[in-house]
């Protein structure tokens, strides 16, 4: 029977969450560099979508 190799799933898991914190950080900075372009982007997604916004109302 094959050894689990314990030290390669931890430094995979590891090299996972530093790339996962290190794109978050990237993020933020990128965010508080350009605070009206974030916002720009969620307003095409909404105008793109209208009916998500229907179907809420639809429910009521």
């Amino acid at each position: 029977m094959a050894k689990n190799n314990y030290l390669f799933e931890k430094r995979q898991k590891d090299i996972a969450k530093k790339k996962k914190q290190d794109e978050k950080r990237q993020k933020k900075l990128n965010k508080a560099a350009n605070p009206g372009e974030e916002n720009a982007e969620n307003t095409e997604e909404s105008a793109e979508n209208p009916e998500i916004t229907d179907k809420k109302t639809d429910d009521i």
